[in-house]
């Protein structure tokens, strides 16, 4: 070193004043709201784990589990201010165990492990903790979903593309098409809350550690399916996070797509969905009015939650394979405000779908007016006539811009155009009666010869409707068999942290 070395000079302590301010009170406060049951059962976890491995004694054991219990009677995390005596919560708590027990057996309950693991798992438990309720809200819309789509398995919609009245088909039909996307999303979450499920636990800093611990051990007793097998993956792989978010992001784009739908089948010259008035607000200077707002709430808070889940994986985005403090604290206290967003959402669509009903007369008129049956009429040409599709194409054409010419009903003012069109483009005369051609351009008969897989006539989707209730079982079966495990091995832990205290109350 040099006289000139600063490192000679600095008479400065930690924590400087600003970052106290700025970085460790912030990290501090989220620790407090967000994880203090975590950190205390991985403190009881990964006791309970020393003392069966002996790595601890017992009487070492007993010391810490009652003087733990004595921190958790006595220190209540939600008074709390940060002073910057300490570094941050886990600190806090090391420190309360080295009062009272001194500094060598109360700095013992951190043999071979890290803050860094520690975090991880914190962050993981802070995940399951908001997957399991958000899935159950999911499952509970996937049922309103289901039951409304079987309620309305015959009630005739007009479906658009390109925002243009395009064909018929029954709401029960465009229900089941957003049953599928939300199956699809609610696998995805599942599949993310698997990879959360993989303890991070016994990795320490990075290498794991050369005591002998057991840590499946305690990842059964966290509730964890499994510890997650490479130890530097455990503190640098973030794709819990990332699958987890990315998951949300997708689902909540997905529902604001049919958010959307709603809020234009609501409007006044459209209408085919009727709003209850129940969710209905009314302005607050135009009497007439009826405003369907919970649509637009649904769509600001699906853009939000949307928002929030994209902008975590932007936070993760080229950072290092490594532990950092980007996908730590902050970062996830700023992702759990998607999961709130997320929640509200889900329980107002479940409520909505549950209370909307089309409107049958508006749907009516939509068809009249709008001629978009006529498909049927250029199809049936091709299967009874044999023409070719692009002809008898031509021939519906032509007929459906006669009239809507005259603002005709396509099954009664249809029928002379029809006929004078199909001899002018073939040279011969349709064998269609009036009363067959009135049944083939009925959006009745439209939907249900459309037996096909996936179709909207009654065969289709009633098989449609038996693999949607089969596939919500099994999410249903699935879900009470985690939360049993996870209840199993909070119950495990109690116990057994329990015993090492010595007294079954656990009371000193």
């Amino acid at each position: 070193m040099t006289d000139h070395d600063p490192r000679r000079s600095d008479t400065s302590t930690f924590p400087d004043p600003v970052y106290k301010e700025t970085v460790l009170r912030p990290l501090f406060d989220g620790a407090k709201t967000h994880h203090v049951d975590g950190f205390r059962a991985i403190d009881r976890a990964h006791l309970v784990m020393l003392a069966e491995t002996s790595i601890l004694t017992a009487d070492q054991a007993q010391a810490i589990a009652r003087t733990l219990l004595a921190i958790d009677a006595e220190v209540d995390p939600a008074t709390l201010t940060y002073t910057g005596e300490v570094e941050d919560y886990f600190f806090l708590i090391e420190r309360e165990l080295k009062t009272r027990l001194g500094p060598d057996l109360g700095g013992r309950l951190h043999t071979a492990r890290s803050r860094n693991d520690i975090d991880h798992t914190l962050f993981k438990l802070g995940l399951k903790s908001r997957l399991d309720p958000l899935l159950a809200r999911l499952r509970k819309l996937l049922a309103a979903l289901i039951d409304a789509a079987e309620r309305e398995r015959a009630t005739l919609i007009v479906a658009y593309t390109h925002g243009q009245p395009a064909q018929p088909t029954t709401f029960g039909h465009y229900l089941s098409a957003m049953i599928e996307v939300l199956i699809r999303d609610i696998e995805r979450l599942i599949a993310a809350r698997a990879t959360v499920d993989l303890s991070p636990m016994g990795a320490a800093a990075i290498t794991t550690s050369g005591f002998p611990i057991e840590r499946a051990r305690v990842a059964h007793l966290l509730g964890f399916s499994a510890p997650l097998q490479n130890s530097y993956s455990c503190i640098a792989a973030v794709d819990y996070i990332t699958g987890t978010y990315g998951a949300l992001e997708l689902l909540f784009l997905h529902l604001g797509r049919p958010i959307q739908d709603f809020q234009f089948w609501t409007s006044f010259e459209v209408g085919q969905i009727y709003v209850p008035n129940a969710l209905v607000q009314i302005s607050s200077i135009m009497p007439q009015k009826r405003n369907p707002v919970p649509i637009e709430h649904m769509r600001h808070l699906a853009s939000q939650t949307m928002g929030r889940a994209r902008a975590v994986l932007d936070i993760m985005h080229n950072t290092p394979f490594t532990d950092m403090n980007d996908s730590e604290g902050e970062t996830q206290a700023f992702g759990y405000e998607a999961f709130e967003t997320a929640g509200r959402v889900l329980d107002l669509l479940t409520a909505f779908v549950e209370a909307i009903r089309i409107d049958g007369e508006r749907v009516a008129e939509n068809i009249r007016r709008s001629c978009i049956t006529v498909t049927e009429l250029a199809d049936t040409l091709v299967r009874a006539e044999g023409l070719s599709f692009r002809q008898a194409h031509e021939i519906a054409a032509s007929v459906a811009r006669a009239v809507v010419a005259v603002g005709g009903d396509l099954g009664v003012k249809g029928y002379p155009a029809f006929v004078s069109t199909f001899e002018e483009a073939t040279g011969r005369k349709c064998e269609m009666s009036a009363e067959r051609f009135a049944e083939v351009v009925s959006p009745q008969y439209f939907v249900a010869v459309r037996t096909r897989f996936g179709g909207p006539a009654p065969e289709p989707l009633e098989a449609a409707f038996a693999g949607y209730r089969a596939q919500l079982a099994a999410f249903d079966v699935g879900a009470k068999a985690l939360a049993t495990r996870q209840s199993a091995a909070a119950h495990e832990l109690e116990t057994r942290f329990l015993a090492l205290v010595g007294e079954p109350n656990g009371k000193n």
